[in-house]
């Protein structure tokens, strides 16, 4: 085999690896296909509790891993509490409300697995908790929020369908995640 043959072959094998278009998708006129979008819910990071500057109220904010989409959700003062104490590392002197209802589901051989915030309707939240029991799993509706708080707790992913992102209003962030 000559070198030109090998550079040849070598060539057409790297196109081939790469995925090179097929020779009617190089036809005119044709649109290229493109990939089709990953659905489902995305697991999402808690980044910030923060005063919204224009409405004074407590949000979380929270950003999709898959596709960087960030959600800010109002909620309340003490849900906005009980989601900034675990994001802070922070341990209370005395258990808080979402510290109590995560000991009680441990002593009762329940583990949260993940959360799903999983619509938004009427500028309304919708969440579910799922978990395992002894019997079986469980699916509980909840407040994001709470959610949100039990889930830091018990180190279980946040989940958010892309629906409401969608809904949300939720742009991608910058290349650099922001100092908030």
């Amino acid at each position: 085999m000559t070198a030109t043959t090998r550079i040849a072959a070598s060539g057409l094998l790297a196109l081939v690896i790469a995925g090179a278009p097929a020779r009617a998708d190089l036809a005119p006129g044709r649109a290229p296909e493109v990939a089709p979008r990953a659905s489902g819910p995305q697991e999402a990071e808690v980044l910030a509790v923060m005063v919204d500057p224009r409405t004074q109220a407590p949000t979380v904010v929270l950003q999709g891993k898959r596709d960087r989409r960030q959600l800010v959700m109002a909620i309340g003062l003490a849900e906005a509490t009980g989601i900034a104490v675990p994001l802070h590392g922070v341990t209370p002197p005395r258990p808080l409300t979402h510290d109590l209802v995560l000991t009680l589901l441990t002593r009762l051989e329940v583990s949260l697995r993940r959360v799903v915030i999983t619509d938004l309707r009427d500028d309304v939240y919708y969440a579910t908790l799922h978990m395992q029991t002894g019997g079986g799993e469980l699916t509980l509706d909840a407040r994001p929020s709470d959610a949100i708080a039990l889930a830091m707790r018990a180190k279980a992913p946040v989940l958010i369908e892309d629906r409401v992102f969608d809904k949300g209003g939720g742009a991608a962030a910058p290349a650099r995640r922001p100092h908030i």
